[in-house]
């Protein structure tokens, strides 16, 4: 009798999406794309939710432009303003600029290798805009992250394209004689927007979270 009892329950379920099936391609009749489109469950409705709102559009493009026209005019002040070996100092012992010219990634890794540095910031900036444009988010905290993570992405992204292969960086954050990384602008709105989408994992409820705690 179990089995009996699955075998109609399949069979129950089978005649339903066979009665869904011919409802969808009876209403999808005036138009045949309209019906491939229903039954692979790609609608105008579907898709209306699935990309930005105004107010998403409204948070990532100025971000996106913004931050980046932001990084080309620093970049740009700092080397025209300093000389090679000169260093301004902006808090003593703490922070000053300096010219540096970085032909690698964060941190010096793959160096020398701008070619595979730029297909990689073309790819990182075609998934940024795949996310935001297709991945359906509505969270305020994502939206300006992305953003960021454009921009920055973008900055450097035109000095490898229009440098020479180099990225011009100028903040030097320094504490006796230890120095950081050099870095420039760019940099630093990749590391907040990374940063906040890291946050953005613990203050965006998961659908599968809130169901269970509904459900107990």
């Amino acid at each position: 009798m179990p089995c009996q009892s699955k075998t109609n329950s399949k069979q129950l379920a089978g005649a339903t999406n066979a009665a869904r099936y011919t409802l969808t391609m009876t209403e999808a009749k005036p138009n045949d794309s309209d019906a491939r489109l229903t039954l692979s469950g790609i609608t105008p409705e579907y898709l209306a939710s699935r990309l930005p709102d105004r107010r998403a559009h409204l948070l990532f493009w100025p971000l996106t432009i913004g931050g980046l026209l932001l990084d080309l005019w620093t970049k740009k002040a700092a080397f025209e303003r300093l000389d090679t070996y000169e260093a301004y100092t902006v808090i003593d012992g703490l922070l000053q600029l300096v010219r540096a010219e970085n032909d690698g990634a964060a941190f010096g890794l793959f160096a020398g290798r701008s070619f595979f540095l730029t297909a990689i910031s073309s790819i990182a900036m075609l998934a940024i805009l795949g996310v935001f444009l297709l991945a359906g988010n509505r969270q305020k905290l994502v939206n300006i992250a992305l953003g960021l993570f454009a921009a920055g992405v973008c900055g450097n992204l035109y000095d490898r394209a229009f440098n020479g292969g180099m990225v011009r960086d100028f903040i030097d954050l320094y504490y006796g004689s230890y120095h950081w990384h050099t870095f420039n602008v760019a940099d630093a709105l990749l590391c907040v927007g990374v940063g906040l989408l890291m946050i953005s994992t613990f203050l965006i409820e998961q659908p599968g979270q809130k169901h269970d705690r509904q459900h107990k």
